[in-house]
């Protein structure tokens, strides 16, 4: 089983990106859960969500405490979250910054992946939605999921132009970061 914690601030689109990439998973044969870990929410406070893939049943149900992988949407949530805590060595933590990965010194074993987001979403979406970016690039870095199953997702979920320029995104992000598998 591989496990994914998404940190984001509210109203970034950290539980759609856990939904998207579960659902993406399912797609691909691979079965799955995606879930938020639920607070005092509100926008711009630090939000969590979780995603599981499996090639069997998933029974576990609890948060995910050890993550083969972390994404983080907001850069600035470094200095406010142990991003890391947890994280497996053989892992990587995937980060939305302009930053070069040395510039992290998170105390964890697992590798720090960069990636600009915020950029590519402006230029391609024309808003600062990272999160199917970062799905997009996830799925580049890791090999776990097809780009064209989360390129489904996003259109059965958002229908139309916006779909359509999340996807392109998406696939731009999957492009930048497979070489980093």
């Amino acid at each position: 089983m591989k496990e994914i914690r998404i940190h984001g601030r509210g109203g970034q689109g950290s539980v759609t990106a856990a939904e998207l990439l579960a659902v993406a998973a399912f797609e691909d044969g691979k079965y799955s859960q995606a879930f938020p870990a639920f607070g005092v929410e509100r926008r711009g406070a630090p939000v969590t969500a979780f995603v599981r893939l499996d090639d069997k049943p998933i029974r576990l149900r609890s948060q995910i405490y050890e993550p083969d992988y972390v994404i983080v949407q907001d850069a600035t949530l470094v200095d406010v979250v142990n991003i890391a805590a947890g994280a497996k060595p053989d892992g990587f933590i995937l980060i939305n910054t302009e930053k070069n990965p040395a510039s992290f010194n998170l105390n964890s074993k697992a590798k720090i992946k960069t990636l600009d987001a915020t950029k590519l979403a402006m230029d391609i979406i024309g808003k600062p939605i990272v999160n199917t970016i970062l799905a997009g690039a996830f799925a580049g870095v890791s090999g776990l999921i097809n780009p064209e199953s989360i390129k489904n997702a996003v259109m059965e979920r958002f229908p139309g132009k916006v779909g359509e320029k999340n996807s392109k995104a998406i696939q731009a992000a999957y492009d930048l970061m497979e070489d980093q598998r």
